[in-house]
């Protein structure tokens, strides 16, 4: 299987690779969103160490239960022949409706199919008023005129 763009990467499809990879994660399935790794990936998410599919899936599964709501931006950090650096943020409400604004970091290393076989991320979160909130497009992708967390200061 393979997943364009490919390695090595330059300015352009580093940053498409990034793109799609927000869009696939604003789709919010679980299924969908594996299938960009590769089969046993490696993750390690906040404190949660996870290998394969079926753990990304599951992990996903419980993050999207949790995160209500959810919309994703991403930013293209730096880039290298297989791997992309990535800043982001993410805005969700939980069940009580007390919503949260989530920064964070990844990195990503690729195989030649464009799958991603690493993913490291750091990640960080604050509550915020419903007021506060940047990211107000329909759930789903985010609009192409949407701002960049660069234009929004983030």
């Amino acid at each position: 299987m393979s997943r364009p763009p490919l390695p090595p990467f330059n300015e352009a499809s580093a940053i498409e690779k990034v793109r799609l990879a927000e869009d696939g994660w604003n789709t919010r399935d679980p299924e969908k969103v594996s299938l960009a790794y590769t089969v046993d990936s490696h993750w390690r998410n906040r404190a949660e160490f996870v290998q394969g599919r079926a753990d990304i899936q599951a992990l996903l599964t419980r993050k999207w239960n949790k995160e209500l709501d959810y919309r994703l931006v991403k930013e293209l950090w730096a880039y290298t022949d297989n791997r992309i650096a990535v800043r982001f943020a993410y805005e969700y409400r939980n069940d009580s409706n007390q919503w949260f604004r989530a920064y964070g970091n990844e990195n990503w290393q690729f195989d030649k199919d464009g799958l991603m076989e690493w993913r490291v991320a750091s990640i960080n979160e604050h509550p915020i008023e419903e007021s506060e909130r940047k990211f107000l497009w329909p759930i789903g992708r985010r609009p192409d005129d949407h701002p960049s967390l660069s234009d929004l200061g983030f």
